[in-house]
C-alpha cells in the first residue's frame, strides 16, 4: 500500500496513480535550452528531413512551456506502459506491428485520462487550474520534460529509458499554473551499452542520442508518404507500422514491468498481421479493421507498400500470385512496391508476370521499377 499523502505534490501524483498512469514526476516551466540546441543542429544537420512540421520555430516553441501556457508554474510529466502480451508467431505470410500500435490509439486514452485528471487538479487544490495536456501530438518537447522531472533517462535510441518499465511507456504532461515541487532528474546513463546502435539494421542511430530519421524503419513505414529507397528495402525486413528493435535489445527492457492498462493489449493478429489479407483490403476493410488504431495514421496506400515490401523480404513464393494480382490493378506507388518484391521473390513466373507488366504499366517511375525487377529476377535464375 501507498502511504497516506499529505503534501500537494503527493496528492496530485496519487490521483494520477489512481487513473492508471505508471510514473509521474513534476518539474519546472523553465525552458529546455539544452534540448532545444540539440534539436536545432538535428535540423541544420538534415537528421529530420522527411518532417517538414519539424522546423526551427516550433523546436522554439516545444522547448519554452510558457510558450505553451502564459501562466505556467509546473510541468506534471507522466508515464504509462504499454508493455502487455508477447507477440504472436511470425511466418512468411506475416509482418510486424511496433508494439505500441498492437492496442487502441494512445493518444484517445490517454487524453481522456488527462481530462479527468486536470478536472481532480481543481478538487485537489480547490479552485480553478489553468492546464494544457499534450500526448506526443503538439508542440511539447516530451522527452525533454519526461528526463528532467526524472521519469526516465535519454537512452542512446532517443528514447526515455524508466528504471521500472523500460522504454515501454507512453509519455504525456499537463501544464499548468499550480506551484508543484520539482523533482529531480535521475542520476542514470546507459553507460557504455551501445545494443541499440549495433542492432539498428538500417544504420539510423548514426551516433549515441542521433537519429538519421530518413534511415530509421518507423519513419520508412510511417512516415514516409512515398518511395521507400531501393537500397533499404532489403533491410527493414517484415516491418510494416513501425519498429521495436533498438527496444528489444535494450537490456533496460529485459525486467520492465507489464502494463496495466488493458486498452493497450493486443487486438487479435495485430502484432503479425496478414499481409495478403491487407492487400486485399479496400477502403471499408481498412477503415473498419483499424478503427481507434494507430495504424490508421500510415493510410491504407502505406500499409498496402509496406506489406509488399515485407512479402518480398519474406521470400514466400506462395506470395507472387497475390503480388502479381497487386501489380495489375493498384495505383503506382503499391506496383512499384509490388514489381520490387516479385523481383526479389524471383523464378521464371516472376520474371514472365513482370514482363507482362511492363508491357502496360505507363507509370515512368514504375516502368524503372519493373525494369530493375526483371534484371533482379533473372539474375537470381542463373
Amino acid at each position: 500500500m501507498r502511504p497516506n499523502t499529505t503534501t500537494l505534490e503527493d496528492q496530485v501524483k496519487e490521483c494520477a496513480y489512481s487513473l492508471g498512469f505508471d510514473i509521474v514526476r513534476i518539474t519546472g516551466p523553465e525552458p529546455f535550452a539544452s534540448d532545444e540546441k540539440a534539436a536545432l543542429k538535428r535540423i541544420d544537420d538534415g537528421h529530420m528531413n522527411g518532417y517538414s512540421w519539424y522546423t526551427k520555430e516550433r523546436v522554439h516553441k516545444m522547448n519554452h512551456p510558457k510558450l505553451l501556457l502564459e501562466s505556467a508554474r509546473s510541468v506534471i510529466s507522466l508515464a504509462v506502459s504499454y508493455l502487455t502480451t508477447d507477440p504472436d508467431v511470425s511466418t512468411s505470410k506475416t509482418g510486424k506491428v511496433a508494439r505500441y500500435a498492437w492496442g487502441d490509439d494512445y493518444h484517445n486514452v490517454l487524453k481522456s485520462k488527462l481530462r479527468e485528471f486536470c478536472l481532480k487538479l481543481e478538487r485537489i487544490t480547490g479552485k480553478k487550474v489553468n492546464s494544457r495536456i499534450f500526448v506526443d501530438d503538439g508542440p511539447m518537447n516530451d522527452r525533454a520534460a519526461a528526463r528532467r522531472s526524472g521519469v526516465g533517462w535519454f537512452g542512446k535510441n532517443t528514447n526515455i529509458l524508466t528504471s521500472t518499465h523500460g522504454s515501454w511507456v507512453f509519455l504525456s504532461q499537463v501544464i499548468t499554473d499550480v506551484y508543484l515541487k520539482p523533482d529531480a532528474p535521475l542520476k542514470k546513463t546507459c553507460g557504455n551499452c551501445v545494443s541499440c546502435i549495433d542492432d539498428c539494421p538500417t544504420g539510423a542511430i548514426i551516433a549515441p542520442y542521433v537519429i538519421d530519421n530518413e534511415k530509421c524503419i518507423s519513419y520508412l513505414t510511417i512516415e514516409l508518404r512515398g518511395i521507400v529507397p531501393r537500397e533499404l528495402r532489403p533491410l527493414v525486413g517484415d516491418w510494416i507500422f513501425g519498429c521495436d528493435i533498438c527496444q528489444d535489445v535494450c537490456p533496460v527492457n529485459r525486467k520492465a514491468l507489464k502494463a496495466r492498462y488493458t486498452s493497450f493489449k493486443q487486438r487479435p493478429g495485430f502484432s503479425t498481421p496478414d499481409l495478403v489479407e491487407i492487400l486485399n483490403m479496400d477502403q471499408t476493410d481498412f477503415s473498419r479493421k483499424y478503427k481507434n488504431s494507430p495504424i490508421k495514421r500510415t493510410k491504407l496506400v502505406g500499409l498496402k507498400r509496406n506489406a509488399c515490401i515485407a512479402l518480398g523480404n519474406n521470400g514466400d513464393i506462395d506470395a507472387l500470385a497475390p503480388l502479381i494480382n497487386v501489380l495489375r490493378t493498384e495505383e503506382s506507388l503499391i506496383r512499384i512496391h509490388a514489381a520490387w518484391a516479385i523481383g526479389h521473390i524471383g523464378g521464371k513466373d516472376a520474371v514472365a508476370a513482370l514482363e507482362c507488366a511492363l508491357r502496360l504499366e505507363e507509370d515512368l517511375d514504375a516502368i524503372d521499377e519493373i525494369n530493375l525487377a526483371i534484371k533482379e529476377a533473372k539474375a537470381n535464375l542463373v
